[in-house]
C-alpha cells in the first residue's frame, strides 16, 4: 500500500528542502514594495513584486537595525535574506535581514536626508511663510516654455482674471542645468517686482523632478522676498521646494487658481455687497422716516405755540404774584415810614418851635444851651417858628431847681 502523509509532514519536508538549498539561505531579491504593514509587534510585512510575479516578505523586529529608512508603497528595494517555508500555512516567504533602496530609492534616501537637514535649519518653519496676495496684477511663472504646465497656468489665469499680466521665465526644469536655471528665474522675477511667483513643472519620475529637490533651489525660494507657490508634478509628488515655498499647490492648474482671484466671483461678491448696502440703506431710511413721523407727532403735541402759551400763563401768574408781593412790601414800608415820620415829628425842632419854644445861637451860629456860653453884652440870635431876631445880653440869671419842680432865678 502507498504511503499516506499528513499536511504537516509534507510542509516539514518542503521546509527541509529549502533549508538544505544553500542559495536560498542567502539571497538578494530586487523588486517594488507593496502591501507594506508595520505590525504592533515591530515586524514588517510586505510584498515584493515585478512585472512577472510577487513574493511575500517579512522583516522581524530583531533585524530592524538593518533598515535605515521608512518603507512605503512603490519603493524599489533590494532585500537580502533567506527564503523559507512557514509550515503552518504551507507558504514560502522571504525573511529579510537587510533592505536597501535601489536606483530611485537611493534618490529617495537622499531626498529624506536633504529634507531633514533643511527642516533642522528652519527653512520649513511656518513663521517664515509669506501670505499670498489675494488680488494681484502681475504673476511670474518659472517653468518650461513648452508643456502642459505653462498652458494650464496661462489658460486658468486668463479665465479667472484676464487683466492679470503673466510674465514667463522659460526655465530648464529637468537635467543638470535645471537647478541653476530655476534659481535664475526666481531672481529675475524678484527683480521685476511681480506680485506672486509660481515655480513648478508637470509630473514625472523622481529623477525628472529632482531639480526641485536641490539645495540651491530651496535656498533661492526661502530667500525670495516675493511670495512663491510651488507646483511640481502631480498631487502625489512632493519635493523639497514644496516644503520651502510659501504655499504648495498639488498641480500647476491649482497653483493658478490659488494665485489668481476669480474676477467673476469678485463681481458676484461686489453685487452682493451692493445689494446688501442698498437693503441696509433702505432699512435705515425707513427707520429714520419712522423716527421723523414720531418726532412730528411729538412736536405737534409739544409745539412751540403751546409751549409759549404755557410759559406766558406761567409768566402772568408770576407777575401777579410779584405784584402782590411788591404791594404788600410797599404797604409794610409805608406803615413803617408813617411810624418813622411820627417819631421824627416828636424829635423835630420845628415842631417844638411851632408850639412856642425857641432856641438861641451865638454870633458863630452855635446853639447856646447854658448861660455860661454867653456873657453880658454878647449878641445872640433867637430862633422862633417863622424867623429869628437879634438881641444883646444885658443881664444873666442862673436857675436853681427847687423841690416840687419850682425854679428860682438869681443873678450870676
Amino acid at each position: 500500500m502507498q504511503n499516506v502523509y499528513t499536511v504537516a509532514q509534507i510542509n516539514s519536508y518542503i521546509k527541509n528542502m529549502f533549508t538544505q538549498d544553500y542559495m536560498l539561505q542567502s539571497v538578494m531579491v530586487k523588486g517594488e514594495v507593496s502591501n507594506c504593514k508595520y505590525h504592533s509587534s515591530g515586524h514588517i510585512y510586505f510584498t515584493l513584486k515585478d512585472v512577472k510575479g510577487t513574493i511575500a516578505c517579512v522583516m522581524f523586529s530583531s533585524n530592524r537595525m538593518g533598515l535605515s529608512f521608512k518603507m512605503a508603497e512603490g519603493q524599489q528595494v533590494i532585500v537580502s535574506g533567506s527564503v523559507d517555508v512557514y509550515e503552518r500555512d504551507g507558504k514560502y516567504q522571504l525573511y529579510a535581514r537587510q533592505i536597501q533602496l535601489d536606483g530611485a530609492g537611493a534618490l529617495y534616501e537622499r531626498y529624506e536626508r536633504m529634507k531633514l537637514e533643511l527642516e533642522e535649519r528652519g527653512m520649513f518653519a511656518p513663521q517664515y511663510k509669506q501670505p499670498i496676495p489675494k488680488y494681484i496684477r502681475t504673476l511670474g511663472v518659472v517653468t518650461a516654455a513648452t508643456g502642459a504646465a505653462v498652458r494650464d497656468i496661462i489658460n486658468i489665469s486668463g479665465r479667472r482674471n484676464p487683466y492679470v499680466q503673466i510674465i514667463l521665465y522659460p526655465a530648464i526644469v529637468q537635467g543638470e542645468a535645471a537647478p541653476a536655471s530655476i534659481v535664475n528665474g526666481i531672481h529675475a522675477m524678484e527683480r521685476m517686482g511681480v506680485d506672486t511667483i509660481i515655480v513648478g513643472r508637470g509630473g514625472g519620475s523622481i529623477e525628472d523632478l529632482w531639480a526641485f529637490n536641490e539645495e540651491i533651489v530651496a535656498q533661492a525660494i526661502f530667500d525670495c522676498t516675493i511670495p512663491i507657490i510651488s507646483a511640481v508634478g502631480h498631487e502625489t509628488d512632493t519635493t523639497i521646494a514644496d516644503f520651502v515655498a510659501d504655499l504648495r499647490a498639488p498641480t500647476p492648474s491649482a497653483a493658478a487658481e490659488l494665485a489668481v482671484y476669480d474676477i467673476e466671483q469678485l463681481q458676484d461678491k461686489l453685487s452682493e455687497y451692493v445689494y446688501t448696502m442698498q437693503h441696509l440703506c433702505r432699512k435705515t431710511i425707513r427707520q429714520y422716516r419712522q423716527s421723523v413721523e414720531q418726532y412730528t407727532i411729538r412736536m405737534h403735541y409739544l409745539s412751540p405755540l403751546n409751549s409759549i402759551r404755557s410759559k406766558r400763563t406761567q409768566a402772568l401768574s408770576l407777575e401777579e404774584r410779584l405784584q402782590g408781593l411788591m404791594e404788600e412790601r410797599l404797604r409794610d414800608n409805608r406803615h413803617k415810614l408813617a411810624l418813622y415820620v411820627e417819631q421824627m415829628k416828636g424829635l423835630s425842632p420845628l415842631d417844638k418851635l411851632s408850639q412856642g419854644y425857641a432856641y438861641v445861637s451865638d454870633e458863630q451860629d452855635r446853639t447856646v444851651t447854658s448861660v455860661k456860653q454867653a456873657a453880658v453884652g454878647d449878641r445872640v440870635a433867637v430862633h422862633v417858628k417863622d424867623g429869628r431876631f437879634l438881641a444883646e445880653i444885658v443881664r444873666k440869671e442862673c436857675a436853681d431847681l427847687l423841690p416840687k419842680g419850682k425854679v428860682i432865678y438869681r443873678d450870676e
